[in-house]
């Protein structure tokens, strides 16, 4: 029989992470952070991530892998967390995958298109071009040689618009043709849990209360050291999280900070909308929250997979 691994899906400050510790008080598990942001080193308030005393408590995994001016991707994702599926599994304990990034988990269970892997000197050529032209000249390079991924990328997507470009360099196939092709793990059975609210309204009030709790802990201040200590852009991966891009354009000037807390809420509001479209589509099992004995319909859920 093939081992499972559980994951508990949900948007952002619906309580995901406290479950997850409430179900670590009656199940050997250990927890696997499936979140793009926990992964960067030295961004701890603004990714609400575990503190000291509660990795001690339980063990956490793939938190803290790279620097925040370095880049992770949903292919490193995966193979990540295979490999922390396969030796807490070897440890004879639960592997428990948390968080709101559906890219990962959909990689994890689908997995990943056939795709080359980046290549820094074609990047680099890509940039300098760039550099020169702008990117409303390479989005048109792109429209030529791969109009379907063009159509859907705006002019100044510079991230997107690099890769479907290196892509095309790399193996002289548009990114649109090479994409489908998948490789899925045949060996685990997943356990899909979606947690999904009862009340908007009180997301909501999740949301801003967690907003408001973030700046209380020194958010501000959090983002201005990681600019001393690295060297940042606007445009990179982790200064685009929900919470530090706000704060980045409050510091650079670019937004007034009166409407910082009001910009961050918005945007983590948009933030879980587009979660919550994602679970509607997904094949979970849906729990609804907040509500009495969650904790304990989790344990049966999980209970009743691991007999089969």
């Amino acid at each position: 029989m093939n081992p499972i691994a559980v994951l508990l899906m949900g948007p952002t400050a619906c309580g995901k992470s406290r479950l997850a510790l409430e179900l670590a008080d009656c199940l050997p598990l250990e927890i696997v952070s499936v979140d793009s942001a926990q992964v960067y080193r030295d961004m701890d308030i603004g990714t609400a991530k575990p503190d000291a005393a509660t990795q001690a408590r339980v063990p956490h995994h793939l938190l803290d892998l790279i620097d925040p001016d370095a880049t992770y991707s949903a292919a490193r994702f995966r193979s990540d967390a295979l490999a922390a599926i396969e030796a807490i599994h070897a440890r004879g304990r639960l592997p428990l995958l948390v968080g709101g990034t559906m890219l990962y988990f959909r990689a994890l269970r689908e997995g990943l298109s056939n795709l080359p892997q980046a290549d820094a000197v074609v990047r680099a050529a890509i940039d300098d071009e760039a550099a020169t032209l702008g990117w409303p000249a390479l989005h048109a390079q792109l429209a030529v040689v791969d109009p379907t991924t063009a159509r859907r990328l705006k002019a100044t997507d510079r991230q997107r618009i690099q890769r479907a470009l290196e892509v095309y360099r790399l193996t002289g196939a548009p990114l649109s043709a090479l994409q489908g092709a998948r490789d899925p793990s045949g060996v685990l059975r997943f356990v899909a849990i979606a947690l999904m609210p009862s009340d908007r309204d009180d997301l909501h009030r999740r949301i801003a209360a967690r907003f408001d709790a973030m700046l209380g802990a020194g958010l501000i201040d959090e983002v201005r050291s990681l600019r001393r200590r690295y060297r940042l852009e606007a445009s990179m991966s982790s200064m685009r999280c929900v919470g530090y891009r706000q704060v980045w354009d409050t510091l650079e000037g670019t937004a007034p900070a009166v409407t910082l807390r009001e910009r961050a809420i918005a945007a983590t509001r948009q933030l879980a909308k587009r979660q919550l479209t994602w679970l509607r589509s997904t094949a979970a099992h849906v729990v609804t929250v907040p509500s009495d004995g969650l904790r304990a319909h989790v344990e049966r859920l999980v209970e009743k997979h691991a007999a089969r």
